[in-house]
């Protein structure tokens, strides 16, 4: 089960054009948005990455006003575990648990879960905000996800399951934000 204080947020890729180009792109921005904000209200850390943003832009306005206060860290490999920055933010966290969101859930957010889970992270996937350019490939990666061994969540899920009970302090804002 999710726990707040073992859990991190980790933001994919949600740059330029690419973004504008996912399959219902509205939905996953939308429950990223929430994502963050229930992340700041629990005062889970966040890390935010960036696939090669001179060549890709930057996070899209909707994520990235959001996130002020928080660096991106950019990255060429699809990893974030490719990148020495992200895993040395990572480790300083000391968080095991990662709610893993963002683009493209075939390419750059599948395999950032596979590596953190060859790092014995626990991984949960947050389903509705995640997304790749066809809905065929967004499956296709959630389904490889799961098989190698992640948790498959939806945003409502997961903050519910950090929460556990309505007796939560902070119950009633994140129920706000799902609604």
């Amino acid at each position: 089960m999710l726990n707040e204080k073992d859990c991190c947020l980790v933001i994919v890729d949600v740059q330029g054009k690419l973004a504008g180009l996912m399959h219902d792109k509205d939905k996953l921005f939308k429950n990223i948005r929430i994502l963050i904000q229930a992340a700041r209200i629990l005062q889970i850390p966040v890390l935010w990455c960036q696939q090669v943003p001179a060549s890709l832009g930057p996070t899209v306005p909707e994520i990235a006003e959001l996130l002020a206060g928080n660096e991106p860290i950019d990255k060429s490999s699809f990893s974030c575990c490719g990148c020495e920055e992200f895993n040395t933010k990572l480790e300083k966290l000391g968080r095991k648990q990662v709610l893993l969101c963002g683009i493209e859930a075939h390419v750059c957010v599948y395999q950032t879960a596979v590596d953190l889970m060859e790092e014995n992270f626990e991984v949960d996937v947050i389903a509705d905000a995640v997304s790749s350019r066809t809905p065929d490939n967004r499956q296709i990666g959630l389904n490889r996800i799961a098989a190698e061994g992640a948790h498959i969540s939806s945003t409502e899920m997961a903050l519910f399951e950090i929460l556990k009970s309505a007796d939560h302090p902070q119950f009633r804002l994140i129920a706000k934000l799902v609604k």
